[in-house]
């Protein structure tokens, strides 16, 4: 059997080691575009900030170490320029000598991945416009600012890469700004939570220009002008495109294979493309978001590779099969990590969901052991089924731990209240007694049973001005001078079952404390009295950082970038 493979990274080459892993006898035969092989794309931006020193690391293996452990003839520098299903073959460029051939497989695998999405801008190909997507676009920008020093750069995309190579970049005193159409970073983010990112990002001295149209670049004074729509230029010496990524397939089309979502190669479970004896895996791939059955493009290392895997599984003779994808990742930015799983509440509801969201504001671990920090959770579950269908959580210590758990639970088909029953580690440098994932599990069997209601961040303004509601803050004096919400009477917790003739019996009232904790307490306090009571989800600490970020962001738009 002769298997031949388009893609040597990540899902490529792990289909290779696992068909020799299957099979020693096959002839497996990898064509790579690029210079290198099974490198780490996640690991680029690093190598580009001095966090990743030998050029080296960033090659997990090279041909001649994937050759001499698993014999695979791993053929750099060759383009396959185009597939002939009819004759079982593909014609083959050998990029540094020019030679050109034909290669006939039994099997055959796509992984070509994804690339830079590049619109058709005026200026995109001027020499100071770079992207990042192969070992070789990191070196052309590591040697160009070695050799430049540039002061400024422009980051024309909020996701991943833009994100870990901002980072970076300010890391070399690089002056940063980001530039977007859509008004946050990281989609996989509500915007609430992105508010969070957006804190860490300007407190780093990286300047958000969201919400603004990019429409071409031209040089000037030695470096670039990125135009925008409807406002004035950025001028940076470079500019970076990291405006997501498109899935490379026109050898699939041009070869008649079904495309889907966004050009995307559509394939069974199997990892079966339309055309019998060719498979396709990875970035390039049309899949099944296993949380709304819906056809979805991810782009992450974690699914090619287990895709590469199950494709590998079955030309040797199995039945292996790909469940869907739940969007799993984590992101570190500066100080912070932020990580996510399923869909967030802003694609469930556009998916037809009928959804509610938890928010809390736990610490990493118990809160007398030295070292706790906050984070900020939020869990989107179904209402009425409370079926679990996504989390994000934005903090420090402990938030790769807790996202993994939740992905587990939603993988597993748990519900948001069965979180509450999940035997999980505790020690006070580790966890707390009651685990974050616990205590959400707590909140979602709250609501459920009617222990508490709750109201959220966009039913504030909404909230009648006539008198026919009260307002309410439990914080301490100190709290509410510090910052509250206008027409808010503070009656600090501990004080409330001495002051409860203040508050008007017949009224619904609203509570709000700093994470909502005391305003949950506060709530069954006043049930007890027969008031009817609501907890604002999330308490003020989230109701002030998503409110700055909104009012940056409206002067973001004004004047082309935050001040």
């Amino acid at each position: 059997m002769k298997v031949v493979i388009i893609g040597g990274v990540a899902g490529g080459a792990t289909a290779a080691a696992r068909l020799r892993r299957l099979n020693e006898t096959a002839e497996i035969v990898v064509f790579e575009r690029s210079g290198y092989v099974s490198y780490a794309n996640c690991g680029l931006p690093y190598y580009i900030g001095g966090v990743i020193e030998e050029p080296e690391a960033l090659t997990l293996q090279t041909p001649e170490s994937f050759f001499a452990r698993f014999r695979v003839d791993m053929r750099v520098r060759h383009e396959v320029t185009a597939i002939h299903p009819d004759k079982k073959a593909v014609s083959v460029k050998a990029l540094e000598t020019g030679e050109e051939f034909e290669e006939h497989y039994d099997k055959l695998i796509l992984s070509p991945g994804a690339s830079p999405t590049q619109p058709r801008l005026p200026g995109v190909g001027i020499e100071k416009v770079f992207t990042l997507r192969t070992v070789e676009d990191t070196f052309r920008i590591k040697d160009y600012i070695s050799a430049h020093h540039p002061k400024s750069a422009v980051l024309a995309g909020g996701g991943f890469i833009s994100l870990e190579l901002a980072e970076n970049l300010r890391e070399l005193e690089i002056e940063v700004t980001i530039v977007q159409r859509p008004k946050q970073l990281m989609n996989p983010f509500d915007p609430d939570m992105a508010a969070f990112i957006h804190g860490e990002i300007r407190r780093h001295g990286i300047r958000l220009a969201l919400g603004h149209t990019v429409e071409g670049f031209a040089e000037r004074d030695g470096g670039v002008d990125v135009q925008l729509k409807g406002a004035d230029p950025l001028h940076a010496d470079m500019v970076v495109l990291a405006i997501g990524v498109t899935p490379d397939t026109v050898l699939a089309k041009e070869a008649g294979l079904e495309l889907g979502l966004k050009g995307s190669i559509v394939v069974n479970d199997r990892m079966e493309t339309s055309v019998p004896d060719i498979y396709a895996v990875g970035d390039a791939v049309q899949v099944k978001h296993s949380v709304t059955g819906q056809a979805a493009v991810i782009s992450l290392a974690g699914p090619a590779n287990k895709q590469g895997r199950i494709a590998a599984d079955n030309i040797c003779g199995g039945d292996s099969r790909y469940l869907g994808s739940q969007g799993s990742s984590v992101i570190k930015v500066f100080d912070l990590t932020a990580a996510s799983t399923g869909v967030n509440e802003t694609n469930a509801k556009k998916a037809g969901l009928d959804v509610d969201t938890v928010i809390l504001s736990p610490m990493s671990h118990a809160g007398y052991y030295p070292g706790g920090k906050l984070m900020t959770m939020k869990v989107v579950f179904e209402k009425g089924t409370y079926r679990l269908l996504g989390a994000q959580i934005v903090g420090y210590d402990g938030v790769d731990k807790r996202i993994d758990v939740l992905a587990t639970a939603i993988h597993a088909g748990l519900t948001a209240i069965q979180l509450k029953d999940l035997d999980l580690a505790y020690a006070p440098p580790y966890s707390s007694a009651k685990d974050p994932v616990n205590m959400a599990g707590f909140m979602v069997e709250n609501l459920a049973s009617g222990v508490v209601k709750q109201f959220h961040i966009e039913d504030v303004n909404a909230l009648p001005h006539d008198g026919s509601v009260t307002r309410l803050d439990v914080r301490t004096p100190q709290e509410y001078v510090g910052g509250h919400i206008k027409g808010f009477q503070n009656i600090p917790m501990d004080e409330l079952r001495e002051r409860l003739d203040e508050i008007e019996n017949g009224k619904p009232v609203y509570v709000i404390c700093q994470s909502g904790l005391r305003s949950y307490i506060a709530c069954r306090v006043l049930a007890g009295y027969g008031y009817e009571a609501y907890n604002f989800a999330g308490g003020f600490r989230f109701y002030d950082a998503v409110t700055n970020d909104r009012r940056l962001m409206e002067q973001s738009t004004a004047c082309g970038m935050d001040q």
